[in-house]
């Protein structure tokens, strides 16, 4: 059974006027997150990447008249950021979509590259390899008239879609996102924010390091499973909310899904959750998270969390104290 598109508007137009400028930054601070990653069509998946190919969104409020730019770093893969399998072989291709259907077109929510997942106008895209020009620096795509997004009654915006995909090779291609009103800098968008439905991240590297990833749970939301892929038993995954405190949720060694199904509460409703990885080892750990409703739709994770970071509401019992005679 499927359900209609998200009805987010007035909780992103509140909130994401509220958001400070990291909210731009893809992952965030507050995410604790070293970087995205996707991997070439020839990589492993126990590498930590299981499709090879990455879609954002980002959202552009109705009141952004000035051009936008969405920037990449370090999109080539060379030595200092990237991880390479053997002598880096790799080209990932970046594309930017606009028009109609690059968000309301299932297949591009959808959690694999099938279908119409390229859906919309493709407004620029870039292949990178070996090539250093862009090692530890950013690439810019834009500017993009804010319009050229698609118009979301949904969501109260403009909507571009960015896919990074693995054209060849088996390197991992690490780099961040940055959506900018300015060319040559990372000066953030008020009101705009980036969501995506499938993450595929890599963890700090220090041991004890604490991830964050922040899914939206609607008013339709029932239930929820949670699945990861390749976390390599690295420590542990708890949930938090306004109504659970650390609840345990199941974790996937080398190479395989685990998934933990949640109910959610009516207090849970319309709030963001906070997934929580906490990392026990030192090594490289790549990974992939999705979270499905009740209906098998993908769940949103927004990199700042709609409506802050939930906080759990302990509940306080008070017994009255009645004198006796």
């Amino acid at each position: 059974m499927a359900i209609k598109p998200l009805k987010l508007l007035l909780l992103i137009i509140i909130y994401s006027m509220l958001l400070p400028a990291k909210a731009q930054e893809v992952p965030t601070k507050g995410e604790n997150l070293k970087c995205l990653i996707t991997f070439g069509k020839n990589g492993d998946p126990s590498w930590g990447d299981d499709d090879f190919s990455q879609t954002f969104f980002f959202f552009i409020p109705l009141n952004q008249k000035l051009p936008i730019y969405i920037r990449v770093y370090d999109p080539d893969i060379a030595a200092d950021f990237d991880e390479f399998n053997g002598a880096p072989d790799t080209k990932v291709k970046f594309s930017v979509y606009g028009g109609k259907e690059a968000y309301s077109n299932l297949d591009a929510r959808a959690l694999s590259p099938t279908g119409k997942y390229q859906s919309g106008v493709l407004l620029a895209s870039k292949t990178f390899g070996n090539e250093k020009d862009y090692n530890l620096k950013w690439y810019t795509f834009g500017p993009f008239n804010p319009t050229e997004g698609e118009l979301s009654n949904e969501l109260g915006g403009y909507v571009f879609k960015v896919i990074a995909e693995g054209q060849g090779g088996n390197d991992g291609n690490n780099y961040k996102y940055f959506l900018s009103s300015k060319l040559n800098d990372n000066i953030a968008i008020e009101g705009g924010n980036a969501f995506t439905y499938e993450y595929s991240f890599r963890m700090q590297d220090e041991p004890g390091s604490v991830a964050h990833i922040y899914p939206f749970a609607d008013s339709k939301v029932a239930s929820i499973n949670i699945n990861n892929f390749d976390f390599d038993n690295d420590g542990f995954i708890k949930i938090y909310s306004v109504k659970k405190n650390g609840h345990d949720i199941s974790q996937s060694g080398n190479n395989n899904w685990a998934k933990s199904n949640v109910i959610i509460t009516t207090e849970e409703k319309n709030k963001s959750l906070d997934v929580q990885l906490v990392k026990s080892g030192n090594a490289i750990n790549d990974m992939v998270f999705y979270i499905t409703n009740q209906y098998n739709v993908p769940v949103p994770f927004f990199t700042v969390p709609l409506g802050g970071v939930p906080k759990y509401q302990y509940s306080i019992k008070i017994t009255p104290n009645v004198s006796q005679k």
